[in-house]
C-alpha cells in the first residue's frame, strides 16, 4: 500500500501532516486580510448588480436591443450575490459554532 502523504509511516510522536502553519512567526498571515476581502467582493456584487440594472433599463427605453447580453448580465449579478449570501451563510455557521464553544 502506497502512502502519497506520508501520514502512515510517522508513527512515533504527533503526526506531520502536510498543512502549512495557517500564520507566519510574526503572528500575521501573508494573505489579505478577511475585512479587505469581503468588502471587495461585496463591491463587486454591488457593480454587477447596478451593472444588470442599468442593462435592463437601456434595454426597456430602447438604448439596447441585445436581450441576451442584459439576460447574461443579470444572471452574472444574481450568481455573485448567491455566491456572497451563501459565504455569508457560512460565516454565520461559524460563528455559532464558536458561541457555542466552552473555554
Amino acid at each position: 500500500m502506497s502512502d502519497p502523504l506520508g501520514l502512515i509511516q510517522n508513527t512515533g510522536g504527533t503526526p506531520k501532516l502536510p498543512i502549512q502553519s495557517l500564520r507566519n512567526p510574526q503572528g500575521k498571515g501573508s494573505g489579505p486580510d478577511f475585512k479587505n476581502l469581503l468588502m471587495q467582493n461585496l463591491n463587486e456584487v454591488n457593480t454587477l448588480q447596478q451593472d444588470a440594472s442599468e442593462a435592463a433599463q437601456d434595454l426597456i427605453t430602447g438604448k439596447r436591443n441585445d436581450l441576451e447580453g442584459v439576460v447574461a448580465a443579470t444572471e452574472k449579478a444574481e450568481t455573485a450575490f448567491k455566491m456572497l449570501q451563501a459565504m455569508r451563510n457560512q460565516v454565520m455557521e461559524a460563528y455559532d459554532e464558536i458561541k457555542q464553544m466552552r473555554v
